[in-house]
């Protein structure tokens, strides 16, 4: 039986953006949020309330969502993503609260690795590069490892004795393969890989096939509350050049 998935990222307290991916995924049997549903922008309790509504979702934790627990320290992050999870500490009600301790840091579901920075350290690590890709293969026994964490959509090939090798998939472009491989949807609600649009993947078990995708939302929407909340400017103005 085909199981049709959705995949996020990097949601980032950008609920335009999610409901657009929402709206633009139609019909979907399950759900995988790969963290970081908080920070940088200015509806943490909205997005965590709409993904925790999700059909069978499974959820992991990202580096800012553990930050917002208090499980890392924010010492750790710029000063302006610093800012931002300052004044979501604020916002936040203690249903989000309870909801965003409750999830696992790595999980494994349907014979699939879900990791929110890398299968070797999920909370922190960036696999930004192929060198990076290659240590991690070894890090996780499925064949599939999807994470966030960067951003930018990316298909990283398991190749013996050299570097993983790096696919960039563009919107509708689908994939299928027999090797291993870590997948990286892209973010929902930051992307930066100069592509404003909110970036997804939907997974179709009976074929084993994954498609990239991309939509687009009312940034200028999301930049007013923003600055309507007293969230750093730039995390609005960023958005508009996904960067």
């Amino acid at each position: 039986m085909d199981v049709r998935t959705l995949i996020i990222s990097d949601i980032h307290a950008n609920l335009t953006a999610l409901e657009a991916v929402l709206k633009d995924a139609g019909e979907f049997d399950q759900a995988w949020c790969l963290g970081d549903i908080v920070g940088y922008g200015p509806d943490p309790n909205e997005c965590i309330e709409r993904i925790r509504g999700l059909k069978n979702l499974t959820c992991i934790m990202g580096n800012h969502d553990a930050a917002l627990l208090g499980f890392i320290s924010m010492e750790a992050f710029n000063p302006e993503a610093r800012d931002a999870l300052l004044v979501q500490a604020q916002m936040l009600s203690p249903e989000s609260m309870e909801f965003l301790e409750l999830v696992s840091v790595r999980t494994m579901v349907d014979g699939i690795t879900l990791a929110h920075g890398s299968p070797r350290n999920p909370i922190w690590e960036y696999i930004m590069n192929a060198s990076m890709a290659r240590e991690n293969f070894s890090e996780f026994e499925t064949q599939v490892c999807l994470v966030g964490h960067t951003h930018i959509p990316c298909i990283f090939i398991e190749q013996p004795r050299k570097a993983a090798r790096l696919l960039m998939p563009e919107s509708g472009d689908m994939w299928r393969s027999p090797e291993r491989f870590i997948l990286n949807p892209g973010s929902v609600g930051q992307p930066r890989d100069r592509n404003s649009k909110a970036s997804y993947v939907i997974y179709e078990s009976e074929e084993q096939i994954w498609q990239f995708k991309r939509v687009k939302y009312n940034i200028a929407e999301v930049q007013q509350r923003v600055l309507e909340r007293g969230l750093p400017s730039r995390h609005g103005s960023r958005l508009h050049f996904g960067i």
